[in-house]
């Protein structure tokens, strides 16, 4: 197959920081875009305006972030101003599909990255995005993969969809069987999350007992992953004979155990898995273990998620300036421990919503294998 350089069918608009005394934020001038920030789904969200505009999109330009994180990709709605963490595409139409150049590029996300320089936050230049490897191909292909992406697209959005209508429904149970666990509505036992576990941590690893292969370690984002969408990619692990060691000290997380995240994304739980096999970062991530026999570990999880744990992590972190949960302050977390049979009897709803969760959770990740853009 042929290639040609995106600078051969596209205009490429590198953006630029207008003067600070153009920014305003009652609609005076045009929609300012900074960075990956304003993105949203498919358009970015407008929470500044310019009045001395610099660098200027227009509409139905492709809007590409160039500063760290590199390839986030949306459309421009109307006419804008960019600021230096973005790029203005503009595709000939007569040579190429915008939507091919947009799904192209969305394909290109980690070459992109991995060409990105600077220390503290990696960027790319234009001479990075113009030489940008385009396949040479007629308009009647690019539009044929266009479509097909774009309803594998609509079909993940509406299984997205679907996932969090069953969340928000789990959730209304919750309260449904359990109250406000804010105010204790219910009348339930209350006692700290101390009397209730063992809250701890892992063994601290040091960066020479790291290496390039065996068994995966876990920092905060990797676990955030794994919470959110039931899969991580790690680039940092642990040899194999270290894991064993740790293993055979039971300083493993066991099935039921509970991870909880605790420095700068507080308080998402992952429940361990017997399938599962990864180590991870002391300090940033807290593990609950030896859980007493009063609560399960799916409640504590779900009650993480309520406003009522939510507010006490927001007061124990009251004149902190660094989003950070330690093991003091999780052990003076107060726990409303409802009975045992109607925990069980909501882990039971929860097992059947999961079913439906599971038939588009696998979906969606067949649907993300299909790339057509990889053959080019």
């Amino acid at each position: 197959m042929n290639y040609i350089n995106l600078i051969d069918v596209c205009n490429i608009n590198m953006g630029q920081s207008p003067d600070s005394k153009s920014y305003n934020d009652n609609c005076d001038g045009i929609p300012f875009f900074q960075g990956n920030a304003d993105f949203g789904e498919r358009y970015p969200v407008t929470r500044v305006w310019c009045n001395a505009p610099t660098k200027i999109a227009n509409p139905n330009d492709i809007l590409i972030s160039v500063r760290a994180p590199i390839g986030a990709l949306n459309f421009a709605r109307e006419r804008c101003c960019i600021g230096r963490g973005l790029a203005a595409i503009t595709p000939d139409t007569s040579k190429v599909s915008v939507e091919f150049i947009y799904w192209l590029l969305k394909g290109k996300t980690v070459e992109l990255n991995s060409k990105g320089t600077g220390s503290t936050f990696k960027a790319i230049s234009r001479k990075v995005l113009e030489e940008t490897k385009v396949p040479d191909i007629s308009l009647d292909q690019q539009l044929q993969y266009a479509a097909i992406l774009e309803k594998i697209y609509a079909i993940i959005n509406d299984r997205k969809q679907q996932l969090a209508k069953l969340d928000e429904l789990v959730k209304a149970r919750f309260v449904e069987m359990f109250g406000d666990t804010e105010v204790n509505s219910n009348n339930h036992p209350i006692h700290k999350l101390s009397e209730l576990c063992t809250v701890s941590s892992s063994k601290r690893i040091y960066q020479e007992e790291q290496s390039s292969s065996g068994v995966p370690f876990l920092r905060i984002s990797n676990l955030v992953e794994l919470i959110d969408n039931g899969i991580f990619g790690s680039d940092l692990f642990i040899p194999e004979e270290k894991y064993n060691e740790l293993f055979t000290n039971d300083l493993v997380p066991k099935a039921d155990d509970i991870l909880v995240t605790s420095r700068g994304t507080l308080g998402k739980c992952y429940i361990i898995q017997e399938h599962d096999k990864f180590y991870f970062q002391d300090g940033m991530i807290s593990w609950l273990y030896d859980i007493d026999k009063s609560i399960t570990p799916l409640y504590l999880t779900l009650l993480f998620d309520t406003r009522d744990i939510k507010r006490q992590i927001d007061n124990l972190q009251s004149g902190s300036t660094v989003a950070y949960l330690s093991i003091a302050m999780l052990k003076k977390l107060n726990i409303v421990v409802p009975p045992l049979a109607l925990q069980q009897q909501f882990a039971d709803f929860v097992k059947k919503t999961d079913k439906s969760k599971f038939l588009n959770e696998n979906v969606i990740h067949l649907l993300r294998r299909v790339k057509l853009y990889d053959q080019f």
